[in-house]
């Protein structure tokens, strides 16, 4: 039987659990996650994982932060004084929104702290610095 490796299509169902057994994401109530294997499309330790799997074959691993979405880093939390965002712009915290300069790489950040003079904005993954859990079923090579 065909074993899953770098260059192909691949097709797999799974669950991301975190330690307390939360789970936060998963795809068997959706369609299955279709990637190409070695693109770095997903986080390397799932790519890793998926690496030599068969058709059928299921596994559950466990991934470690820095083999995840990295280590939660400080220097990606910034104060921001207000007056550099447009007036009519309501901040709530737990808000995610893009920022970026043209000449940067858009990032995704979550509000952490709202007041009259700064907006606190944090740029790291919600899951930084999580070890994660996924089960994986490798459905097919494509």
């Amino acid at each position: 039987m065909p074993q899953a490796k770098k260059g192909d299509k691949v097709k797999v169902h799974y669950t991301g659990r975190l330690k307390d057994g939360s789970v936060f994401d998963s795809s068997k109530d959706r369609d299955p996650l279709e990637f190409q294997l070695g693109q770095g499309e997903l986080i390397p330790g799932f790519e890793q994982a998926v690496d030599g799997m068969t058709p059928g074959e299921t596994k559950t691993i466990d991934i470690s932060a820095d083999q995840a979405y990295g280590q939660h880093r400080k220097e990606l939390i910034q104060k921001v004084p207000r007056q550099q965002f447009p007036t009519d712009i309501e901040f709530q915290v737990g808000q995610r929104f893009q920022i970026g300069q043209q000449e940067e790489q858009p990032m995704i950040v979550q509000v952490m702290e709202v007041t009259e003079s700064n907006i606190t904005l944090d740029g790291n993954h919600p899951l930084a610095g999580e070890n994660l859990i996924f089960d994986i079923e490798l459905l097919g090579i494509l």
